[in-house]
């Protein structure tokens, strides 16, 4: 080969070189939950991961290891601000992750808080949620109408997530009660009601093994106790523990979330009836909102008349009342997860 020949192919070697599209790495989604057991969690994890390859964007999910404890979570939000993240999906434990998540922010991170919302407007650009409060009024506008006459004579029994008055806790317990018949003098914190038909607030944890403890105090305060409103079913399966084995028959039980197994649970008369949320819609649509920021900085909105973005609720049972709009189990196991 001549020496005028070689030139030329290296010389067009090189154009090829230069001229090739640099790649370039995808904008980064991080999902950071409570924990990676919880149904509702997992359906999340599963809406956030199919949303992102949708969009063409990278997809990391962090969890934290149970309520309240939010130091797994912190970590996660600075693992994903090293990242160079474009947005930021989360469920907090406690408002503590508050501080770090507004660093985030004002990184250029867009912040978004998933079911429930910080106490700091400031700590996330929008919430995307059920609305907790319409599903707890919905169990309750049940609930009394289901007793009826009887419910000027109900006692109830109040099982919350604890005493922290965590956002989602006292907007689910609260409106419950409104929902009931029950005035409530402070819709920002739980207890304040001073009806007597209130047995009184306790901790579960959320979960069955705070249930069953929960309507053994109950009980012990109310042996007549004939309704019980439960944060979410794991809590709802304890107080139809503990009820069963204290002999109780024909108590209410109410609840909230909508997974499959609290749905099976409506459909076993467990629960009488359920508010039925949407994770996976959550979180997908969190991810839309991220790849719509990543494009051209566009932000997401509330919902008209809410200050948050809302992802809808059902009341779910067999047993309908009139004047309270519900689907029954058929259509709930349609719609539910876990």
């Amino acid at each position: 080969m001549t020496k005028l020949k070689t030139s030329l192919l290296l010389g067009a070697a090189a154009c090829v070189f230069l001229s090739a599209p640099a790649v370039m790495a995808a904008d980064l989604a991080c999902l950071i939950t409570k924990n990676n057991t919880n149904p509702f969690f997992v359906k999340m994890k599963e809406g956030a991961e199919t949303a992102a390859k949708a969009a063409g964007m990278d997809f990391k999910a962090y969890a934290g290891e149970k309520d309240g404890d939010a130091s797994p979570q912190l970590t996660a939000i600075e693992n994903c601000m090293a990242a160079g993240a474009k947005g930021i999906l989360i469920t907090p434990s406690n408002d503590s992750v508050g501080p770090l998540l507004k660093d985030a922010r004002a990184a250029g991170i867009l912040v978004i808080a998933l079911d429930t919302p910080l106490a700091d407007p400031e700590a996330q650009d929008m919430t995307f949620a059920t609305d907790n409060f319409e599903a707890g009024l919905l169990i309750g506008k049940w609930a009394a109408a289901k007793l009826g006459a009887d419910a000027a004579n109900a006692k109830i029994g109040m099982l919350d997530i604890n005493k922290d008055n965590i956002s989602v806790d006292v907007a689910r317990d609260t409106g419950f009660l409104v929902g009931f018949g029950i005035e409530v003098p402070d819709l920002k914190v739980m207890g304040s009601e001073t009806d007597p038909r209130v047995i009184g607030h306790e901790t579960s944890g959320a979960n069955p093994e705070g249930g069953v403890t929960s309507v053994e105090n109950l009980l012990a305060k109310d042996p007549d106790m004939n309704v019980v409103y439960t944060i979410n079913e794991p809590a709802a399966e304890g107080a139809f523990q503990a009820l069963t084995k204290a002999g109780k028959t024909g108590v209410l039980v109410v609840s909230v979330d909508g997974g499959c197994p609290g749905i099976a649970s409506v459909k076993a008369g467990v629960i009488g009836a359920t508010s039925q949320q949407y994770p996976l819609l959550m979180a997908s649509k969190g991810v839309e909102a991220i790849a719509a920021y990543a494009k051209d900085g566009t932000k997401p909105v509330a919902s008209e008349g809410l200050s948050f973005f809302n992802t809808g609720v059902n009341l779910v049972t067999d047993q309908p009342v009139d004047g309270v709009p519900s689907i029954d189990t058929a259509k709930g196991t349609e719609l539910c997860w876990g």
